[in-house]
């Protein structure tokens, strides 16, 4: 089995002549939290959508598990287990949180659309819906309705809602953004606890939150990789801090 649960060679997609993602080989070891990180415009949300299918390449290929899965819909890859967090997270403000986690939990296991099955056999679920939120520290707010969450207690909600899918590659799309320092901290340590047996690849401006946790990160920059490697490497190569902050000295400590 290869040590690289997801593969990309030689990504592309172009707008109209607009080259957006421009030549992207990423490899994403099993097992790791990898970092997707670039200024704005960079192409790194266009290159989530590319890996779960949003969009679909110009050319290249992309490779989970050692098959390639390309041309796969995003049906397709769901059910291979690569779970984006707002593919299955749209919380559902009126329900309880406990509530939004067991719709997650029915998706997994091909219930999703039989609303009208009884009390009973939905409550079958609880018992794991609770221990996800035990996961991402919502134990005491299961019967809170989610419309009255803190917004960073949502995210964590998020995450579990995309847990109960069973993914074994999480695309988590800007975790923390929008959260204040308490938010912002609660949420990476999350996910530095969910990410045991799982392979976590997101895309994150907070370079205090990809320093903490990330394993490996890949710099894009008008399309295209610009470094690799761990963080402290990364930060202080002269391309990324020019491309980052108009300069070649210093690092990325704390750079948003």
């Amino acid at each position: 089995m290869s040590d690289y649960i997801l593969e990309t060679k030689n990504l592309v997609k172009e707008f109209r002549g607009f080259v957006a993602v421009n030549n992207v080989s990423l490899q994403v070891e099993r097992g790791s939290i990898h970092a997707l990180i670039g200024p704005n415009g960079a192409g790194k949300t266009t290159c989530f959508n590319l890996l779960t299918k949003f969009l679909a390449p110009t050319s290249g290929k992309i490779y989970f598990a050692g098959k390639e899965i390309t041309r796969e819909k995003p049906a397709q890859i769901a059910r291979r287990g690569i779970i984006r967090s707002f593919q299955i997270s749209a919380v559902f403000p009126q329900l309880t949180v406990l509530e939004n986690v067991r719709i997650g939990l029915q998706r997994a296991t091909g219930m999703s659309y039989h609303f009208w099955r009884s009390h009973k056999v939905l409550d079958r679920l609880n018992d794991s819906a609770r221990a996800l939120l035990g996961q991402v520290d919502l134990a005491d707010f299961a019967d809170e309705r989610t419309v009255n969450l803190p917004y960073g207690r949502k995210r964590a909600l998020e995450i579990a809602t995309t847990l109960a899918m069973e993914p074994e590659l999480m695309l988590l799309d800007e975790p923390t953004q929008g959260m204040g320092h308490e938010d912002v901290s609660r949420v990476t340590q999350l996910i530095k606890k969910v990410s045991a047996g799982r392979t976590i690849l997101m895309v994150e401006h907070n370079m205090n939150v990809v320093s903490q946790i990330a394993d490996k990160i890949t710099v894009l920059a008008r399309g295209s990789v610009l470094a690799e490697g761990p963080y402290q490497e990364v930060s202080r190569n002269a391309a990324v801090m020019e491309a980052y902050m108009g300069t070649t000295s210093g690092e990325l400590e704390g750079a948003h």
